[in-house]
């Protein structure tokens, strides 16, 4: 097994993330690794209400962004992650995911899968985008959804 040094943790802010929060804690003290975690906000220009596309309101994004920003370092105090950086990216969260691990030279992605099938496992999840987008390592930690 590989000795990780930057693990980076892609963050959905689910009530399930807790336990993939948890698995990339226990590496990261194991290796004696980095810890970034990372949240991708989707353009919300690809979102709908109802029939009406929204436009892209890229000041949204920003909002959003700003939000995402102040849950991590939450998230960082509550769990005490002392060390623990952050990034918000907005795009597609998979590309974006994998871009940003290239950046850092991380070498294990952990995210969460719910494991789907069917017409939702055809689409692609976002787990199985980074899985073979990916440079490095993946662990999918399979949550219940």
């Amino acid at each position: 097994m590989s000795n990780y040094q930057h693990i980076l943790v892609a963050v959905d802010f689910s009530k399930e993330f807790n336990s993939v929060l948890a698995k990339a804690v226990e590496l990261q003290k194991l290796y004696n690794a980095r810890l970034t975690l990372i949240h991708v906000v989707e353009y919300t220009g690809a979102m709908y209400t109802g029939e009406i596309p929204l436009p892209e309101d890229l000041d949204l994004d920003q909002r959003l962004a700003k939000q995402a920003e102040t849950k991590l370092q939450e998230m960082i105090d509550e769990q005490k992650l002392a060390n623990a950086g952050y990034q918000v990216e907005i795009g597609t969260p998979k590309r974006e995911i994998v871009r940003v691990a290239e950046e850092q030279e991380a070498d294990l992605i952990v995210l969460g899968s719910h494991g789907r099938h069917g017409l939702q496992l055809l689409l692609g999840s976002t787990a199985n985008g980074v899985l073979h987008l990916a440079g490095c390592d993946v662990l999918a930690v399979r949550v219940e959804s």
